[in-house]
């Protein structure tokens, strides 16, 4: 039993929460300041908010008759009969209640400003699958993906180390970067369940586009987002290039296999796409450590 929970987890998943939140602390390690302490608490909250979003569509998509035995993507314990949806929906709210209660301990080093946005943050968990117009059902989990593993994140966590917006726009290029990166992920996931969503009536963006149009825009969003932190790379010593380099080769040798792949084949370039994600914050985490070393 506990390994289907484990699997309703989706840990190939969760690289995209933590390498937010390393991005955040890198910017945060650049500008002369890291906080352990607020670094651990971002990470707790972000992956236990994602693990209730993950609860919350496996639940959800049952409920509404979205899943289906037997589909290409990964085993889904309430579709199978593994976990009952009693179960998975306090499980959902239970990991929720989670993410509130470390929230809350964010206000020390945050302020009562940051209640809103943890609002928002939990609303989305529910809001990608359920709720009058559930976001994954009609293109916009793409956007909200780049908001919410991506522009959020990495800004909140460098703030509450450093207590400043200095060199926001930097920032803030870096934050839209690594939420175009996390989008990939999204993108490799409907790829693969295209021909399950068409069958429900789940407009994503691969349903309205198409695999071929969606293929090119997953490699266009890594060649982009490395583009969109120029203000970043201008700033770090020359060979810092190797980073965002190293990444596009990953990045391009992954989205030749995902064009050449279908069904379940494409499960591992899910998780190939986010641990591509976290080894690249790795290592610009690491590049800002050097840095501010030797500056």
């Amino acid at each position: 039993m506990i390994r289907k929970w484990i699997e309703a987890m989706r840990l190939r998943t969760l690289p995209v929460s933590i390498a937010g939140v390393l991005a955040g602390c890198g910017c945060a390690v650049w500008q002369g300041s890291f906080s352990p302490i607020p670094a651990l608490q971002c990470l707790l909250f972000a992956l236990s908010a994602q693990i209730a979003s993950n609860f919350g569509n496996e639940y959800y998509d049952f409920k509404n008759g979205v899943d289906r035995k037997g589909r290409e993507g990964f085993r889904r314990g309430v579709t199978e009969g593994d976990i009952s949806p009693r179960s998975m929906k306090y499980a959902t709210f239970a990991m929720l209640g989670l993410a509130a209660i470390i929230g809350c301990s964010m206000l020390i080093f945050g302020g009562l400003w940051l209640i809103p946005i943890g609002c928002a943050i939990l609303l989305f968990a529910l809001a990608y699958s359920t709720g009058p117009y559930p976001l994954s059902h009609h293109g916009l989990g793409d956007i909200t993906v780049i908001v919410f593993f991506g522009i959020i994140p990495v800004t909140l966590t460098c703030y509450l180390q450093t207590g400043n917006w200095n060199n926001l726009t930097t920032i803030l290029c870096t934050a839209i970067a690594i939420g175009m990166l996390a989008a990939n992920v999204l993108i490799v996931n409907n790829y693969r369940d295209m021909d399950d969503d068409k069958a429900v009536g789940k407009r994503t963006t691969v349903v309205i586009f198409g695999r071929r149009v969606m293929g090119y825009v997953y490699l266009l969003s890594g060649i982009i987002a490395m583009t969109i932190m120029l203000p970043l790379w201008m700033q770090l010593p020359l060979w810092a290039l190797i980073v965002p380099l190293i990444y596009l080769f990953l990045h391009t040798a992954t989205w030749y296999r995902m064009t050449h792949s279908d069904g379940a084949a494409l499960n591992p370039i899910l998780g190939r796409t986010a641990i591509n994600l976290l080894l690249f914050t790795m290592l610009l985490l690491a590049t800002f450590i050097i840095d501010s070393r030797y500056i």
